[in-house]
């Protein structure tokens, strides 16, 4: 693979208590941290910045002293700032011994969830865990992502062509599954408003056709004492024009909190964009205008004689 980097992520991530050197804890503390076993060039390969400190190299095994890796909220959390680099910590209760060696600080990454901020996360090189129940690799190349996933198989069959390849995928497809159900409902979202968009616009010609056939006296009168048909044309559009502009700030306003709600539940959208809403306000006026040309054309048609003798 052609500019290829691997990393590797080794077995389960899980939750741990730690003490950290110079950070006072108590009882009731929050001390918890999700712990990551990572390999060498895992950060450079998910695009992750080292902001201080070195990356894990070959020479972390389980032969040397033991070292990790810390990000922003860990840093947060224990109170360490910029200046992680060099700290000790350890795993378990108030006397856990300081045994482990920070060299390095990246930043935050999102962990299981897109939606969700970033949590402390402890990483420390999988070969100087005493066991490892499963690797998952990381490949970042040149090479377009489909001819990357077309490649690794083949790759790995000719090391070893008993070593199964499961669940192949690109970050953005993960990224994809992971926000499903949020993007189904903005798909279902966006039907139900075309849908919500079509039945307001019948109902609208429905009411302008009859307030039309209501108004036939009214109009006939109105002819017969001189009003010419642009006259009575421009009556019944005022009339769309009132009911939109009532309906349209109404509109405004429940746009403007349901918004406010779409940006609380779904990732990345943007409550309030100025230019969806004038989009959108002008999409409202375009479609009431549509809805109210016939019934005008036909208040306009009327003929006075026959209008004053209709009942």
């Amino acid at each position: 693979m052609t500019g290829a980097t691997v990393a590797v992520f080794a077995g389960n991530s899980w939750g741990s208590s730690v003490m950290v050197e110079g950070f006072a804890a108590g009882p009731d503390t929050d001390r918890s941290t999700r712990m990551n076993r990572v390999g060498t060039d895992y950060f450079r390969t998910l695009g992750v910045t080292t902001l201080a400190g070195r990356d894990f190299n070959e020479a972390d095994t389980a032969d040397t002293p033991r070292v990790a890796i810390v990000d922003e909220a860990f840093a947060a959390r224990f109170e360490l700032g910029r200046e992680a680099v060099g700290k000790r910590l350890g795993q378990g209760g108030l006397d856990a011994g300081l045994d482990v060696e920070i060299v390095g600080l990246v930043r935050n990454t999102k962990y299981n969830d897109v939606k969700n901020t970033e949590p402390p996360l402890l990483y420390t090189p999988y070969r100087q865990a005493s066991s490892v129940g499963n690797l998952t690799f990381y490949a970042r190349s040149s090479i377009p992502p489909s001819g990357l996933l077309r490649a690794i198989p083949r790759i790995v069959n000719e090391l070893d062509f008993n070593l199964p390849v499961n669940d192949l995928k690109t970050l953005t497809q993960q990224v994809r599954e992971n926000i499903f159900l949020e993007r189904m409902t903005s798909v279902l979202s966006a039907s139900f408003a075309g849908l919500a968009t079509l039945l307001a616009a019948v109902g609208l010609y429905g009411v302008l056709a009859y307030t039309v056939t209501q108004r036939t006296r009214e109009i006939g009168l109105r002819m017969a004492l001189g009003a010419d048909a642009a006259r009575v044309r421009t009556m019944i559009l005022g009339q769309v024009g009132r009911m939109t502009l009532v309906g349209g700030l109404v509109w405004l306003v429940a746009a403007v909190g349901l918004a406010r709600l779409a940006q609380s539940l779904m990732y990345e959208v943007e409550g309030l964009q100025p230019v969806i809403l004038t989009l959108s306000s002008v999409g409202l006026f375009v479609v009431a205008c549509a809805a109210g040309l016939v019934p005008p054309q036909r208040a306009a048609s009327i003929n006075p004689m026959t209008a004053l003798r209709s009942k």
